[in-house]
């Protein structure tokens, strides 16, 4: 299936249905009173965030969403029948967001069966039986019913997953999601072999978690370069961040330097999430100088690094080990977080 995280669509309620105009016809009676039903409410627009869905792919296609009026008001004062409302269905993880500027936020739908109501469907009009009085006993007013809402939004999707891969492109994160998870991401020895998110489920020592590999960043693409802004989208709702670096790279403390000031300039918060760092493709390297790099890469970073190989499985224990203290690390920081309100899902 292919990957699509953001979509502009339009978008309309129902208007309601219109007020009858009718008077009672019936044997014996000369002068029937006035009758009319009032028109059925118009359909309400709904985004339903449902399991199984992880592409807003359907919405390349099919861009216009109008739900159906309400039908008229009839005679013996019958009201019309409400317009059903639009269920668009999107994934979890999908935000609303105002065409107006692309950035005011609308709602966020975060959780499985979470719904929204977006735009209310019109009213229906008054038949001429609710006009009746005193004074006018047999009045021919209705109203037509209430137009519907309209307005065009954007979809984005950020992906909900538990642990977010970041490094430059071609860091060895499709490989290594391969080899830790149930995925199976596209491989390749060259620059940008990942074009759009992978997630996979990693299973280690009885615990679970959700791994996401976003496309390789590169120099500005906090500011949008490579479509960048968009791909850190996907790591902002993660619990940690797992950098992985080149070992086989011209200067690897300097392709830690490069990602480390994307997530820093981007803002959202990631700047202030966890990292763990794994110094990927080690079995490239002798003894001595994967020493020498992680040396240099434990200085800078001020952390621990990790030497793994994917291909060959070479350090992944201990580094599964370190993400899932991590994560439990991470978990106990946004209780207490929460508990002091400082804590938001964002």
């Amino acid at each position: 299936m292919h990957f699509l995280d953001q979509a502009k669509i339009y978008v309309k309620s129902g208007a309601g249905g219109p007020g009858a105009v009718s008077f009672r016809r019936e044997k014996f009676v000369e002068f029937g009173g006035p009758d009319g039903g009032d028109g059925g409410k118009g359909g309400d627009i709904v985004f339903e965030a449902v399991p199984g869905l992880n592409t807003l792919i359907d919405f390349r296609y099919t861009q216009h969403f109008r739900a159906p009026r309400g039908k008229g008001g009839a005679g013996s004062n019958r009201t019309g029948a409400g317009g059903n409302d639009l269920v668009i269905r999107v994934p979890v993880g999908t935000q609303i967001l105002a065409d107006d500027d692309g950035r005011s936020l609308i709602t966020d739908l975060t959780s499985e069966g979470q719904r929204v109501v977006l735009l209310k469907g019109g009213l229906g009009g008054r038949g001429n039986a609710s006009y009746k009085s005193s004074t006018n006993r047999a009045p021919r007013q209705h109203q037509t019913g209430e137009p519907g809402e309209e307005m065009w939004v954007w979809l984005r999707l950020k992906l909900l997953a538990d642990v977010g891969l970041v490094g430059l492109p071609n860091a060895g994160k499709s490989t290594f999601l391969n080899s830790v998870s149930n995925a199976a991401a596209k491989v390749g020895d060259y620059p940008f072999t990942t074009l759009r998110p992978q997630l996979g489920v990693v299973r280690h020592k009885g615990r679970e978690f959700v791994l996401a590999d976003i496309p390789g960043l590169i120099e500005g693409a906090a500011e949008g370069a490579g479509v960048g802004d968009r791909f850190l989208g996907h790591v902002e709702r993660t619990r940690l961040l797992l950098h992985l670096i080149d070992a086989s790279s011209e200067n690897p403390v300097e392709s830690w330097r490069v990602v480390r000031g994307e997530i820093d300039s981007y803002g959202a918060g990631l700047s202030g999430k966890p990292e763990a760092i794994a110094l990927t493709k080690v079995d490239l390297l002798d003894g001595k100088q994967r020493a020498k790099i992680v040396k240099a890469l434990e200085k800078a970073t001020g952390e621990p690094v990790f030497a793994v190989s994917a291909p060959i499985e070479e350090g992944l224990e201990p580094l599964l080990d370190a993400v899932i203290e991590r994560l439990g690390t991470a978990d106990e920081d946004r209780e207490a977080a929460a508990a002091e309100g400082s804590w938001s899902p964002l």
